[in-house]
């Protein structure tokens, strides 16, 4: 029944040793494969498991870096709007983040560690209303003192904002490479390269991006071509930015990045929530009629009878004037507070006769007082200047008429003596206001210390700037920095007689409404004309004088401004140049300041600019965004100047909507432009918005 299976040859015969049975042996060799595949299970099994961790982590370090539509990686972080295009991009310059290090907490992400070192890095994203968000963004490193730098691509954007400056474009042309250098106001007529009078840390995108760089930072601004890119930079080493007094010697770069529905609601948001608002408007009449100034006419040989003639002339020509402005130089010293009685033998008298006449005056005033001054003892006495580092003599400083020492406006005793010099003039001569010139923290040496240490120096912008709060309603500044409630005039820097966009005719629109989009709404223009120097001028025409075409351009341009300024007069030219004067002063008056007042009483509340780029009423019109010679005033008056020379004619571009020249054309709907649009010599082109 049963068959005995023969044994395989050779297995009776092993080497194994005694006791092992063929059976046993046959059995461990089989279980030996068994064994290594449960091995390799196990480590299969393990490797999955492992997998799985680095899978889990992986997805919970990318939910970590994107949060809503905010992707931060470990050089920088990006925002995209709703339908997922970016729109804002900042690329971390100095050090790269340790993403391993990063946490995210509600809506806090924050990170601890760079390739530098320990760091406190945070974006904390809050939605502050349906349609604004913003990212508060912070980066303090703990580890070492550098330089912090962030560089913002301009990603096909187009951005305003930043700075009053000598070239001025709208939309800012980022041009060359430019090391980040310190963002404080400096004058930009005497160095061409610096940042503006008139200065905010503010940019706003036609992406409806804005950025606002906190007022803590020792922020440097630089840039480059190559990159399209602004390069943001906080430092303290070789800086004039100090650390806060028992403050931390590391510089942190801080800032706000909001983005909104488009670019017109972010603006207005921004403005609102980080910019103080004027307290009133300044004078009616100043809106109104132009003001007459000394400056480009007489220069510093300005006199007694040449002010009284001048004031005679304004009057024989039937011009309108809201206050004459006596400029440089009526003192026998600068820093002085009284007449020189040399060229103003009876100031009492002249100012009786020009009561008299129906005008106002104000008078040029600025923080110098030269070391040949009788009031230089007075200063280094009583302690008024800003001082040498450590020490109690004044520190010198050169500014465009001589050297001498800077009062200190940190000290209260100074602006008390300030201000009661300009109060006794005031009160002796009946002078209505003053016209306080320079103010920019660049004029400050390059060592210096102050009664409060100023851990910015562009507070110094700003603590000049309230000297002329008594006098505000015929005063003019032409510095502002965090100032926009003090409510004076504001006049842009000086210009050249020149047609281009260094200082000349084109660089007043683009500078307009960059320092109405900082917030600086009551805008002075500069003299019709420029400053009429020889070597800065176009044109022969023997006379000293501004080209004629130039100057019939200009003023132009500038009846359509918030204010006019007169210098050169019209008569110095022919009888068609004064009727062209007539003509478009009486239009500003009727036609434009009834506009501008109703705006400036608007500013009040909301701040919103007064001379309004295009986009401002076409916010999804590219076009709009790149018109640097036309402006808004409000939304319903468009103006289109000529500024070329030799011509009759230019183009013009009319956003949406229908729009009625002041030639009595319709063009409707649109957006529309018009090629070689005529505009003669005696003409600007205007359209009003008709619904």
């Amino acid at each position: 029944m049963y068959q005995m299976v023969p044994a395989v040859p050779g297995e009776l015969h092993s080497s194994d040793g005694p006791g092992d049975s063929p059976l046993k042996k046959r059995g461990s060799r089989e279980a030996r494969p068994l064994a290594v595949s449960g091995v390799l299970g196990c480590l299969l099994v393990l490797a999955a498991v492992v997998a799985w961790c680095y899978y889990s982590a992986s997805l919970r370090k990318a939910q970590l870096v994107k949060t809503e539509l905010l992707e931060l990686n470990e050089d920088g972080f990006v925002i995209r709007n709703q339908t997922g295009a970016i729109i804002f991009t900042m690329t971390f310059g100095s050090a790269q983040l340790d993403l391993d290090s990063c946490s995210l907490e509600e809506n806090i992400l924050s990170c601890t560690r760079s390739d530098a070192g320990r760091v406190h890095f945070f974006i904390h994203s809050v939605r502050l209303k349906n349609t604004v968000t913003c990212y508060r963004v912070r980066w303090e490193p703990l580890d070492h003192q550098g330089p912090v730098e962030h560089t913002m691509p301009c990603n096909g954007s187009h951005w305003y904002g930043g700075a009053e400056s000598a070239t001025q474009r709208w939309p800012l042309a980022v041009e060359g490479e430019r090391e980040p250098r310190p963002f404080v106001t400096g004058d930009v007529y005497a160095q061409r390269d610096a940042f503006g009078g008139i200065l905010e840390r503010y940019w706003l995108s036609s992406k409806a991006v804005a950025i606002k760089i906190n007022d803590s930072v020792p922020f440097h601004l630089g840039w480059s071509e190559k990159d399209l890119a602004l390069r943001f930079q906080a430092r303290y080493r070789d800086s004039p930015f100090k650390p806060a007094r028992g403050g931390r010697a590391s510089p942190q770069l801080s800032y706000r990045v909001c983005v909104g529905s488009d670019v017109t609601s972010i603006h207005k948001y921004m403005v609102r929530r980080y910019f103080p608002k004027p307290v009133k408007v300044p004078s009616v009449e100043v809106f109104k009629h132009p003001v007459w100034s000394t400056w480009a006419l007489y220069k510093t040989s300005v006199s007694q009878d040449k002010l009284l003639r001048y004031a005679a002339d304004i009057r024989k020509h039937g011009f309108a004037c809201s206050h004459l402005e006596l400029d440089d130089r009526y003192t026998a010293d600068y820093g002085e507070f009284d007449f020189d009685p040399q060229k103003f033998p009876n100031a009492s008298g002249m100012f009786r006769r020009l009561r008299e006449g129906g005008f106002r005056v104000t008078l040029w005033t600025h923080p110098f007082v030269n070391y040949d001054s009788v009031n230089f003892g007075v200063g280094v006495r009583d302690g008024l200047f800003v001082r040498e580092p450590g020490g109690q003599l004044p520190a010198l400083v050169r500014w465009w008429n001589g050297i001498g020492g800077i009062l200190d406006f940190t000290n209260p005793q100074a602006r008390h003596w300030y201000r009661a010099q300009l109060e006794e003039m005031k009160e002796r001569y009946g002078v209505t206001s003053f016209k306080f010139d320079a103010g920019e923290s660049g004029y400050l040496p390059a060592q210096f210390s102050t009664l409060v240490p100023l851990s910015d120096p562009s507070a110094f912008t700003r603590l000049y700037t309230e000297m002329a709060v008594p006098f505000s309603e015929r005063a003019e500044l032409r510095v502002g920095y965090q100032s926009q409630n003090v409510s004076c005039f504001y006049r842009i820097i000086d210009r050249d007689s020149v047609w281009g966009y260094e200082l000349g005719l084109k660089s007043i629109v683009p500078t307009v409404l960059t320092v109405g989009i900082l917030g600086y709404q009551f805008v002075l223009p500069d003299t019709i004309g420029g400053n009429a120097y020889a070597d800065h001028m176009e044109g022969d025409n023997g006379k000293d004088l501004p080209d004629r075409e130039l100057y019939i351009r200009w003023l132009e341009l500038s009846a359509f401004m918030p204010a006019m300024q007169f210098s050169i007069p019209p008569w110095h030219y022919d009888e068609q140049v004064v009727e062209i004067a007539q003509k478009f002063t009486k239009l500003h008056e009727t036609l434009v300041a009834p506009r501008v007042l109703k705006l400036a009483k608007e500013v009040l509340h909301t701040g919103d600019p007064i001379v309004r780029p295009l986009w401002w009423i076409a916010h999804h019109d590219e076009a709009a965004y790149k018109v640097d010679s036309q402006f808004l005033i409000g939304d319903e008056l468009l103006v289109a100047p000529v500024l070329e020379p030799d011509k009759r004619e230019r183009d013009i571009y009319l956003p949406a909507g229908s729009w009625r020249s002041y030639k009595g054309e319709h063009f409707l709907q649109g957006p529309k432009y018009l090629t070689d649009y005529p505009v003669d010599l005696d003409e600007i082109a205007y359209f009003t918005w008709v619904q």
